[in-house]
């Protein structure tokens, strides 16, 4: 599931009214495991000492929540909302307003990290300005770190997931359902569907995004165009039957 937004996505909600769901169905503390492996990588890839990381597409923060243990972090993300709560859960990390593909900040950074957030990338141009982003923001030696959550070649049509999170007040169950209507061109559409319970009231919402589809060998070219030096990682999903997701490990050559 994600949780950065997007100025693609047809009705994104859950980057507007529908932020505050986001730490109910998707609590900071399950991304520790996944925020672990990255540091890890990212540690162990580096030619340079890293002490400081830029994460774009950094949502609520929950991933940060784990980085800045490891690392001096430096947040981007297009939806205000998630960035209120990403400055409410970790009050030390800078946050800034931007778009992936266009930010430019006058820093550079011993890492870059992109995660779940690049799946709002449309286009193989939309993908290429996400990773000239990360290039131009990334030290010499440092490490860009990605993956690809969903590729041309694990796309499961009609793929259906759901949760369950509470508060003392509040039930939600969170679905979401993944469709690709034409399988020509790069891009699917996943639908949310909130059922949110307070006070024995049942409210029904639901979202629709746009998220981008393409071949690991896209990735890797594209990567490899901007100038990286770029290794694969297979790791998978949290929890049981959790699909392949490879790691893009890509090195900006000293």
């Amino acid at each position: 599931m994600n949780n950065a937004a997007h100025p693609a996505q047809i009705c994104p909600r859950l980057y507007g009214d529908l932020a505050w769901t986001w730490p109910i169905i998707s609590p900071p503390e399950d991304y520790a495991e996944e925020a672990e492996e990255a540091i890890s990588l990212i540690q162990a890839s580096a030619r340079i000492p890293v002490r400081t990381l830029l994460h774009l597409g950094c949502g609520g923060g929950h991933l940060d929540r784990t980085l800045k243990s490891a690392f001096d972090v430096t947040g981007v993300d297009a939806s205000e909302s998630m960035l209120s709560l990403a400055r409410k859960l970790n009050p030390t990390v800078p946050y800034v307003q931007g778009d992936m593909r266009t930010v430019r900040l006058e820093t550079r950074f011993d890492s870059v990290a992109v995660f779940d957030s690049i799946d709002y990338m449309l286009t193989e141009g939309d993908l290429r300005d996400a990773f000239a982003t990360a290039w131009a923001h990334l030290r010499p030696g440092g490490v860009f770190l990605t993956y690809a959550e969903v590729a041309k070649e694990s796309f499961d049509q009609n793929r259906t997931r759901h949760v369950t999170g509470s508060t003392e007040d509040t039930e939600i169950v969170f679905i979401e359902n993944q469709y690709d209507p034409d399988p020509a061109d790069t891009a699917f559409e996943t639908t949310f569907i909130f059922l949110i319970r307070r006070d024995s009231r049942l409210d029904v919402e639901w979202d629709r995004h746009e998220m981008g589809l393409f071949s690991l060998a896209t990735w890797t070219d594209l990567l490899e165009a901007t100038g990286f030096e770029v290794r694969s990682v297979d790791s998978k999903e949290p929890g049981e039957g959790g699909r392949p997701v490879p790691w893009f490990v890509s090195t900006k050559p000293t």
